[in-house]
């Protein structure tokens, strides 16, 4: 029998249902400008019969009704347009860092003319052509000196500001990796909390927006992919690990190293291995600070390194107009002491390395003689060796050429003198130490009895720095080699003090038969003039304009390169992030007619109970005697 009191029952659920109804379209409201926040919808449902199914149940044409009850409240969210967001965002982080870090480097680039590294170069030749004209003169001497000065500030300016941008990206990176642990807390807190709500049959649907919001900023961050396909258990994961599972956030930690000049290196804390990202701002910090800003400041190095090199080779034979000779006009400073290039790098106390950076030939070569011998070259390369053969029908001017262009860390030519001459260029490798050749073999007998330059053939007479003394396979004595250069020469060069101090010494001709250089004699200005446009080798390019025009193109293009990408990404994002706004996000117009729905069934509820109070006031009160 039904209760005399149903329909009280009935409005009241409908009362309820309603409001709560109106509660939920004032919360969307209240959040349409939270960022992160998903519109929530109230789903109604007829709460259950008086009869049910298999219950004993009076005679009644059907199951009565009960009236409306909540079901639950649901929140908007199309899981594959998430998951899409997630994967692409990576990508939107990486260019968006790296745009900004290639523009401020494409500045430093793009100076004036007049103050560039390349316009007081060309007017450091200047002063060495009109002292070739007046070597007589001290006036040229002195500017000479003075625009040496002016050039070896520009180059220290470019080599500051390079650094400075590589430890403006290690700060970001130990700021970031921070960023990424304390995002890793949250979403594993929040699945805690998730999973209690849960527990008790709610949907948490607010902290569901803010774990999902979690999500898209660290995935800005890294690349990362998520699995909910267990509930309780909601899986991050990243560089092939699982970076959140559950109530676990899992930690990156930062750790220096000698081997990366005191820079960080990002590994798991948990078991110290390297973490390896491949998209997101983080990756693109580590990529700029450890690959492209590393190698601008070594082309920077290599052209400084070739350039006081080749200089002080044409000038230290030459004679100033004080009689001095021997002096090199910009000094180098050795990275070790020992004069056969002996080093320890384990640290032991054993020497265990040999650091030399220049190696020259005995023999006066021909540029286009063919050499008349067969044979392989093998010289250290970024990784490992690299092989270079060699022809009876070859010139010297090829077989240079093609050592130049076959990838290996070690570049030659002939030196004013005619002679073979092999030098380090920078490493690719962090473990391996900028301008020291690592190893030189022939089996054959060029770099033997043709250039002068190993004492044997194949691997018995092979230079390689891995043990003390490497000297002994070199031909010549100690001035057929010099040792390594303390790292990044474009920071530390500088005119001589001596120079200096008596432009007197600043030499512009070469004597004879041991004799000082006449007073008119300016073969040695003339011949440092000339290497402005010289093949001198810089890495692989030719000439010094090479290599100016070379670094202004890379870095142009690179700024291009990354514009262009960061735009297709923004675009790309845009349209993802505006088909999620148009299914997630709050419309007022929607909310107001479903909170003008609401109203008028909370009204209808409020009516209908009035008129079954009314109803059983008439029975109660009415009835009777």
């Amino acid at each position: 029998m039904t209760s005399t009191f149903q329909g009280i029952e009935i409005g009241k659920r409908a009362v309820s249902a309603h409001q709560q109804g109106l509660t939920t379209v004032g919360h969307n409201l209240s959040n349409a400008s939270t960022e992160g926040y998903s519109r929530q919808r109230v789903e109604f449902s007829p709460f259950e019969p008086i009869y049910l199914p298999g219950l004993n149940r009076e005679e009644t044409p059907g199951q009565i009704g009960q009236g409306v009850v909540v079901e639950r409240i649901e929140r908007i969210r199309d899981q594959l347009l998430d998951q899409r967001i997630v994967a692409q965002a990576g990508g939107e982080g990486y260019w968006g860092t790296r745009d900004k870090y290639v523009l401020m480097m494409e500045r430093m680039y793009n100076e004036p003319a007049d103050v560039s590294v390349r316009g007081r170069m060309d007017a450091f030749w200047d002063s060495w052509e009109e002292l070739a004209r007046h070597p007589a003169d001290n006036a040229p001497r002195r500017a000479v000196i003075e625009r040496g000065k002016t050039l070896i500030d520009s180059i220290h300016e470019r080599y500051k500001g390079l650094k400075g941008l590589q430890d403006m990206a290690e700060q970001d990176i130990q700021i970031t990796v921070a960023r990424v642990n304390e995002l890793s807390r949250q979403i594993a807190g929040l699945n805690d909390d998730i999973q209690k709500i849960r527990a008790q049959g709610d949907n948490p649907n607010d902290l569901l927006d803010r774990r999902d919001l979690l999500v898209d900023k660290l995935s800005s961050i890294i690349d990362v992919t998520t699995d909910s396909r267990d509930p309780d258990e909601f899986m991050v994961h990243t560089a092939g690990f699982v970076l959140v599972q559950g109530r676990i956030g899992r930690q990156f930690s930062l750790e220096r190293g000698i081997e990366t000049e005191g820079y960080s290196k990002i590994v798991w804390e948990e078991t110290g291995n390297d973490a390896v990202f491949r998209s997101g701002s983080l990756a693109a910090l580590v990529e700029l600070r450890d690959s492209t800003i590393q190698s601008e400041i070594q082309s920077l190095d290599s052209m400084t390194m070739n350039f006081i090199d080749l200089v002080n080779e044409s000038h230290r034979p030459g004679y100033g107009s004080n009689g001095t000779t021997g002096l090199d006009f910009f000094t180098e400073r050795p990275f070790v002491t020992n004069v056969t290039g002996n080093y320890d790098r384990n640290g032991d106390g054993e020497f265990d390395s040999t650091y030399i950076f220049r190696i020259a030939g005995t023999n006066t070569l021909e540029p286009r003689a063919q050499i008349g011998l067969e044979g392989v070259i093998t010289l250290s390369a970024a990784d490992g060796t690299v092989d270079i053969p060699y022809y009876p029908t070859d010139t010297v001017a090829e077989v240079i050429q093609r050592i130049n262009n076959s990838g290996a860390e070690v570049v030659a030519r002939l030196d004013r003198e005619g002679r073979l001459s092999l030098k380090g260029t920078p490493a690719e490798d962090w473990s391996n130490p900028d301008f020291v050749i690592r190893h030189i073999e022939d089996s054959g007998r060029l770099l033997q009895g043709y250039a002068g330059l190993l004492n044997a053939s194949g691997p018995e007479g092979a230079y390689d720095w891995g043990g003390a003394d490497a000297v002994a396979s070199l031909t010549g004595g100690a001035i057929n080699y010099t040792v390594a250069p303390v790292a990044h020469p474009s920071g530390w060069i500088e005119v001589n003090p001596s120079i200096l101090k008596d432009p007197g010494s600043v030499a512009a001709g070469y004597g004879l038969n041991d004799r000082p250089a006449n007073v008119g004699n300016g073969e040695a200005a003339t011949a440092i003039a000339s290497i402005r446009y010289n093949e001198v080798m810089v890495g692989r390019l030719g000439t010094f304009d090479d290599y100016f025009a070379d670094a202004v193109a890379r870095v142009g293009l690179m700024g291009e390169q990354s514009e262009r990408a960061l735009e297709t990404q923004n675009l790309i994002m845009k349209q993802l992030k505006d088909m999620r706004q148009s299914i997630s996000g709050v419309n007022i117009d929607e909310e107001l007619s479903q909170m003008i729905k609401y109203q008028h069934g909370y009204a209808a509820a409020a009516r209908f109970i009035t008129t079954v109070n009314d109803m059983l006031d008439t029975i109660i009160n009415r009835m009777g005697v």
